[in-house]
């Protein structure tokens, strides 16, 4: 079997009313969820949001304290067994002393139809150190040998937490074109990641979450227009921040040297009010909210209510 070929397209992954608590902390507050065959979605969340309880729940790493979880029909257990999840967790470490080569065929050996170990070398880009020993790997070296790993069973899902952590620029880009690849061939991904760019450039859904429930789901583009914000960016010299936050449609100002950046409610409100007051305005951008502005406000500390 070959790393292009998915066993399985008639399920998905199917998280219900998930809750987890460790002691006083309610870590995972209700997570219903559900994945599709062929889909990559990533998880976003500040810090302490149970992006990675969740995705050791859909593991088999952690039970949940109740709710019910299913991958392609299967408990998280059985689907391991079977591998078909691949999964590159936050922690662990490559054994030492090994080629990158004899590290993935020992790998391969576990598991009932894993993939080639050439097609896996060829996916994620390792020919330049695939016969080079593990203990002699630069962090992100060690990263994508990692994701070579869980890829290695040929799974239906590949699961990455954090994968992108160690890498430098160039390392994030090879690494991604190769997540693209994967993706291609008909793999179900999940990913949950801090590099707000990276959900957006590659997520075809993204599932925000905060306090340890859902508060948005569904393809970017729709996550930054639930935030309802635009800004007009213009060139006018000598005119107040304060006056101009004033202008109909404008909930704020700032002003960076020579160009203001007028926040809005309203931006037909604003555009109509600041011609006809300032027609020496010029080079004039408006744009929509972007992720990073929908996740401030989205994973902000409102209340369960305000978010639901």
């Amino acid at each position: 079997m070959t790393i292009t070929e998915s066993a399985v397209s008639t399920a998905g992954v199917s998280l219900q009313g998930l809750t987890k608590s460790f002691g006083p902390v309610r870590a995972v507050d209700g997570i219903d969820l559900v994945v599709a065959p062929g889909e990559t979605v990533a998880l976003l969340g500040p810090n302490g949001a149970g992006k990675s309880t969740t995705i050791d729940m859909m593991l088999g790493l952690n039970k949940p304290d109740s709710g019910d979880v299913r991958v392609f029909g299967m408990t998280p257990d059985q689907a391991v067994q079977r591998g078909a999840i691949g999964a590159m967790l936050q922690t662990g470490e490559l054994i030492r002393d090994l080629t990158v080569r004899e590290l993935l065929a020992m790998m391969a050996s576990l598991y009932p139809t894993p993939a080639r170990v050439d097609d896996v070398v060829d996916v994620t880009g390792l020919h330049d150190i695939v016969d080079r020993r593990t203990n002699k790997l630069s962090g992100g070296q060690s990263q994508r040998v990692r994701a070579a790993i869980a890829l290695i069973s040929n799974p239906d899902l590949l699961v990455l937490d954090e994968p992108t952590v160690a890498m430098d620029v160039e390392g994030r880009h090879l690494f991604w074109n190769s997540v693209r690849q994967i993706a291609a061939s008909g793999k179900t991904i999940v990913f949950a990641t801090h590099y707000l760019e990276e959900a957006d450039t590659y997520a075809d859904r993204i599932v925000l979450m905060a306090r340890g429930r859902i508060v948005a789901d569904g393809p970017a583009t729709e996550i930054k227009a639930t935030v309802g914000l635009r800004t007009i960016r213009a060139t006018l010299p000598g005119v107040d921040a304060a006056v101009l936050s004033a202008l109909d449609g404008v909930k704020s100002a700032d002003r960076r040297g020579d160009a203001v950046v007028l926040h809005c409610s309203d931006s037909d409100a604003a555009i109509r009010a600041l011609l006809p007051a300032y027609p020496a305005a010029c080079d004039i951008e408006i744009a929509g909210a972007g992720l990073e502005q929908a996740f401030l406000m989205l994973t902000g500390d409102h209340s369960p209510e305000e978010l639901s």
